[in-house]
C-alpha cells in the first residue's frame, strides 16, 4: 500500500510539471517559454548574435545576425532573426522550425542544426522571437 501511495504522489508531482499546451498558455507564458527555449535550449544567440572583442555575445543586438566564419562548405553568416526572419510570415517560420525546410523548398548549410520542434515549441520560440527589435540595416 506504501508503494502504491508513493508512486501516487509521484505520478501527481510529474503531471503538476508537465507544460500545458500552446493553446492553454497565455500569451506572456508562451513568450516566457519562447525566451526559454531561445536562449537555454535551442542557443540560437550562438550563431545569431553579434559577439563583442571579448567573444562575449553582444546583448545589445540579439539575434541581429552575425558572421560565423567557417569553411566555404558551410554557412558563413547567420542571419537575424530578430522580429522574425525576413521574408518569412508567423506560419512559415513555425513550420520551417518543425521541418527545417525554408519556404522555397532549401534547407540552411551547417552549421544550422535540422531542428525539428513540435508545433507548442516552434510557436513559443517564433512568439519570443517576434518581441525582438529587428536589427537596423
Amino acid at each position: 500500500m506504501q508503494k502504491t501511495m508513493f508512486a501516487s504522489a509521484a505520478l501527481a508531482s510529474l503531471s503538476a510539471c508537465a507544460q500545458p499546451e500552446t493553446a492553454e498558455l497565455t500569451e506572456v507564458a508562451q513568450i516566457e517559454r519562447g525566451d526559454y527555449l531561445v536562449n537555454g535550449v535551442v542557443l540560437c544567440g550562438d550563431c545569431h548574435t553579434p559577439r563583442l572583442e571579448n567573444m562575449a555575445l553582444d546583448e545589445t543586438r540579439e539575434l541581429h545576425g552575425a558572421d560565423i566564419g567557417g569553411p566555404p562548405t558551410m554557412a558563413t553568416y547567420a542571419p537575424p532573426l530578430a522580429g522574425l526572419p525576413a521574408d518569412y510570415n508567423d506560419e512559415q517560420f513555425i513550420a520551417f522550425l518543425q521541418t527545417g525546410v525554408r519556404p522555397d523548398g532549401s534547407q540552411p548549410r551547417p552549421p544550422m542544426p535540422p531542428y525539428r520542434l513540435n508545433e507548442a515549441d516552434a510557436r513559443a520560440v517564433a512568439a519570443y522571437i517576434a518581441t525582438l527589435p529587428r536589427a537596423e540595416n
